[in-house]
């Protein structure tokens, strides 16, 4: 008669990273129930097995942080999924609208993410909030190819932020088939972005402009992107620049 086999340390997850994504995949089922809350956390330790003390030293902040790795761990399948798409062939405004809705699709437990939405609006967790919808929005134009290094490093990211936390509450709220009024709704707000650029475009080409606000526009021309990594380029992909005087790809 074979015994039953009994778990080994090799089990356990032991590095930072396996020991997150245990507690994660444990803790979703909670979720839906108890949120992002200590409730949850400890109940990920104990269905997932792992010390305690392991599990408060990879998050310290219990629930809070799983929610971060959730979050983080959409982003990556997001960007899995743009690797697998034809983005070559599309106008910029699209691919655009495409790594939106891919992030939004990449979500299997909708209760997670609405929970993470009121746990991020309390005040103490609002500034994790924000980091984490900008940092979708840089590896959303990061993977499209962005080179942009002056101020227009922060307003794409800015105005892609703003299009992704609107079309992801509205998401939420969403009971239409295949979330079709959302689809609707990311790609009025896309327009929106475009016509912007474009006023932009223009307002910086003109003399007048230039002139006048000759000192703004300077100090806004030192503001340089922080450093990074080295960009994640898809085949045949790269990113407009949409600088001072340029003709930003409208998508029409």
């Amino acid at each position: 008669m074979q015994d039953t086999p009994t778990p080994t340390e090799t089990d356990t997850p032991t590095g930072p990273d396996a020991v997150r994504a245990a507690l994660l995949e444990a803790a979703l089922p909670h979720v839906p129930f108890d949120g992002w809350a200590d409730a949850t956390f400890r109940a990920a330790i104990e269905d997932a097995g792992i010390d305690p003390a392991l599990a408060r030293a990879t998050c310290p902040r219990g629930g809070v942080d799983l929610a971060l790795a959730y979050h983080a761990r959409g982003d990556a399948r997001m960007v899995a999924r743009l690797h697998r798409e034809a983005l070559g062939a599309m106008r910029m405004r699209d691919r655009i609208a495409t790594a939106v809705r891919l992030r939004l699709e990449v979500v299997e437990e909708k209760d997670a993410v609405r929970r993470g939405a009121t746990l991020f609006a309390l005040p103490q967790y609002a500034a994790d909030g924000a980091r984490a919808i900008w940092g979708t929005a840089d590896l959303i134009w990061t993977t499209l190819g962005d080179t942009a290094e002056d101020v227009n490093w922060y307003t794409k990211r800015a105005t892609l932020a703003g299009v992704y936390s609107s079309t992801l509450l509205y998401w939420l709220g969403d009971t239409t088939p295949n979330h079709q009024a959302t689809w609707e709704f990311l790609d009025r707000r896309i327009d929106d972005v475009m016509r912007f650029e474009k006023v932009k475009g223009t307002v910086g080409g003109n003399a007048v402009f230039r002139t006048v606000f000759a000192g703004p526009l300077w100090l806004l021309g030192q503001v340089r992107a922080p450093m990074r990594p080295a960009d994640v380029d898809l085949p045949g992909m790269r990113a407009p620049d949409f600088g001072p005087g340029a003709a930003p790809d409208s998508g029409r």
